[in-house]
């Protein structure tokens, strides 16, 4: 491993551990506030229960983002410092706005769990709700500074230099839209099955039933209203793709030859030496259609792309068909439990439907993982698409794949604190959280 691959593994370590922190950050306030919200309306106490063993999850997520957030920050500089020393004055805008809005975040959150008793009810529930409108704005933010990568805007680049510079059209570029509806969305869909999955396994297992049957119903249907979006976030961002990075689409779905009436090309085994997918599923016009709206009009395929400037078509492709597949079982399951709520309530009483539930825990985030993976892996070999290529931006520094093992050590023993933590939380509902409240 040279230190080139190096620093893009641990940019990659950090950007994948620090994302599903992110992604619970962003949502699981707002489960807390609706659990919450359903104990001031009721007074049931099973629900005021469910809001404080949710947010102890939060601070705990909350705390191990805060880390791994700031890791990044400095990894920025540290390992890319080409590209930060003419990209920061440009897009530096959202990252101090993120910044305002996490301790934002981080204030309310401190309201939040030492408020109760303490405010006017309504008041502190309001600050649980700060906490997710700051969390969800916080990431809207950082991706808004990831879209100006693949989609740069806000100066002009004449002779290597970045001249007249305005960082809000760099903050609101022609990707920013696209990208941060489908990452909200995928973050309430991959935290909405991940907790609904937990719940919906202690169901199975017969403890503390009406605590978790609560939990699960409030999870689920996040999940399951956020699943049914996706596909339309999902073809908003491809057809913006396929404008703005025709390398990247033509990655994706390994689309070696431009064409009329492009396939869609489903699965399959890419032969990058040969320029041709074996054993996939080809639907004839589909590309084409979902790109251009029109079964004739030709998609651009890797031909057109210059082999220097080519994405790595296996990592981006295989991660890509991860992606949507996995969207597609989860929108099978959401679809399954809007039936079972509308037209089959016997569904509701049989372990199947919570047996989907517990196989869908880990989807969303896998599928998390593999769309940040089509994203950055199909941008290369840019680092700014077009502008600067991601070899002229690392940093001359020796002996960072030395760096690269010490955080991977770091992230395990964070990685493993905190499941232990989680599992702690889970195992002790009974005697924590699932009591009266005079216990």
């Amino acid at each position: 491993m040279n230190d080139f691959i190096a620093a893009r593994s641990q940019m990659a370590l950090s950007l994948g551990f620090h994302i599903v922190f992110s992604c619970i950050g962003m949502v699981m306030p707002f489960f807390m506030a609706v659990a919450h919200f359903y104990w001031l309306r009721t007074n049931d106490v099973v629900y005021r229960n469910i809001t404080k063993a949710w947010s102890k999850g939060v601070a705990i997520f909350f705390a191990t983002g805060a880390v791994s957030g700031t890791v990044l920050s400095f990894e920025l500089g540290l390992l890319w410092p080409e590209f930060m020393k003419h990209a920061g004055p440009i897009f530096g805008m959202p990252f101090s706005l993120e910044g305002t809005a996490f301790f934002i975040e981080a204030i309310a959150l401190g309201f939040f769990l030492y408020g109760w008793e303490r405010f006017n009810k309504w008041f502190h529930w309001f600050t649980g709700v700060v906490v997710g409108v700051s969390g969800l704005v916080s990431g809207i933010l950082v991706v808004a500074a990831n879209a100006w990568m693949n989609s740069p805007a806000g100066f002009d680049y004449v002779n290597g230099q970045y001249l007249n510079i305005d960082p809000i059209k760099a903050m609101f570029n022609d990707a920013w839209f696209s990208q941060a509806l489908h990452m909200c969305i995928a973050a309430f869909v991959a935290t909405g099955f991940a907790v609904a999955g937990i719940h919906a396994l202690m169901i199975l297992k017969k403890k503390n039933i009406r605590f978790h049957m609560q939990s699960f119903r409030i999870a689920a249907v996040f999940a399951c209203v956020a699943a049914l979006l996706q596909p339309l976030s999902g073809d908003i961002s491809a057809k913006d793709v396929a404008k703005r990075q025709p390398a990247k689409l033509a990655a994706m779905e390994a689309h070696f030859h431009t064409e009329a009436a492009a396939p869609l090309i489903v699965g399959g085994i890419p032969d990058t030496e040969a320029k041709e997918v074996k054993y996939a599923l080809k639907l004839p016009g589909m590309l084409s259609f979902m790109v251009h709206s029109d079964f004739q009009t030709p998609v651009t395929g890797l031909d057109k792309i210059p082999e220097q400037d080519q994405p790595p078509v296996a990592i981006t492709h295989y991660a890509f068909q991860i992606m949507v597949g996995l969207g597609m079982l989860m929108l099978a399951i959401a679809l399954c439990y809007f039936v079972a709520i509308w037209k089959k309530r016997s569904w509701l009483q049989n372990n199947w439907l919570l047996r989907l539930f517990v196989l869908a825990t880990p989807m969303g985030f896998v599928a998390v993982e593999a769309g940040w993976t089509v994203t950055e892996v199909g941008r290369q070999p840019w680092i700014i698409n077009g502008i600067m290529r991601t070899a002229d931006a690392v940093t001359p520094m020796p002996g960072i794949v030395y760096s690269f093992y010490i955080f991977t050590a770091v992230y395990i023993s964070l990685a493993l604190i905190v499941t232990f933590l989680l599992y702690r939380q889970i195992k002790m509902v009974d005697k924590l959280y699932d009591v009266s409240p005079s216990v």
